[in-house]
């Protein structure tokens, strides 16, 4: 009785064994083989309706940091409402005239906030914490604050009886200064929401695809709408305060400030917009004197 020993193929050919164990193709019923996730490059995708991820830029000591951003609107907005409450109580409550410091405070504070909720509201790609010019121009910006400041305390504490106090206690320049206060502040908040991205906070030496030749609302009426405004806001500010070395100094400094600026700017503009703002040129006046 003879037995007949059956035998795997794969051992009469050994050449099948090695390609049976090595063979990398997967059957349509086996798992395809995993990758090395170390080795990969390629990040995972987003769950679909997954938030995008934040810029760099937002973040703390960027220059569009959130952090920074609601820090100085917190602290323009405690100013603001600070000065407004302060003015109010020394108006109804005693006859002092120090109400001109807590208004120029209030003042201050409103004018920086609008300058960058304007920018945010109508020209975001510029809103980044420099759009609240806290620190233009520093510290000469600074201390010329701080220079009104220190002449309206002293001159209504420590010198009531010199000869230029009775000119912050006149009504009529009080009201004067009040009026240009406004204007000035709804003249520059105008421009820089008529101007959208056009508006820039400094000169641009390049033409860019957001520039536009903006000639219709206040522009229409002004031709450098922002610089009158902020020229006759400081004017009214000192007028206000009854500072007579500030006013002239204020009235000095921005006369040269911005003649020297504005023809700079024309001519880059000139070069940007051809005849087209020649004309409007000749149209339109600054209303800031001897300026253009």
């Amino acid at each position: 009785m003879s037995s007949r020993r059956h035998v795997n193929p794969l051992y009469q050919d050994p050449s099948r064994l090695l390609n049976h164990h090595h063979d990398d193709t997967p059957s349509s019923s086996s798992p395809p083989p995993e990758t090395d996730s170390l080795l990969s490059d390629s990040r995972p995708a987003p769950a679909p309706g997954a938030p995008a991820p934040v810029g760099q830029e937002f973040y703390p000591h960027q220059r569009k940091s959130l952090a920074g951003i609601a820090l100085r609107a917190f602290c323009l907005g405690a100013a603001f409402l600070t000065g407004l409450l302060s003015t109010a109580l020394i108006l109804t409550m005693t006859a002092s005239p120090l109400w001109r410091l807590p208004f120029f405070l209030a003042a201050l504070s409103l004018f920086h906030f609008l300058e960058f909720w304007t920018t945010a509201a109508f020209n975001t790609p510029q809103a980044t914490v420099h759009a609240f010019l806290l620190t233009a121009n520093w510290p000469a910006y600074a201390i010329a604050h701080a220079t009104a400041f220190a002449e309206c305390l002293l001159t209504n504490v420590l010198f009531r009886d010199s000869v230029w106090a009775p000119f912050g206690s006149r009504p009529l320049l009080m009201a004067a200064g009040l009026a240009l206060v406004v204007v000035g502040q709804t003249v520059r908040s105008m421009a820089m929401i008529t101007a959208g991205e056009s508006f820039n906070h400094t000169v641009q030496h390049y033409k860019t695809e957001s520039h536009k030749l903006v000639t219709a609302g206040i522009y229409a009426w002004f031709r450098h709408p922002s610089y009158f405004g902020f020229f006759w806001w400081a004017i009214g500010t000192q007028l206000v305060m009854g500072n007579v070395v500030s006013l002239l100094g204020y009235a000095g400094v921005l006369w040269f400030f911005f003649s020297k600026r504005i023809r700079h700017e024309e001519e880059l503009l000139i070069r940007f917009f051809g005849d087209d703002y020649v004309q409007y040129r000749k149209r339109v006046g600054t209303l800031i004197p001897f300026c253009g």
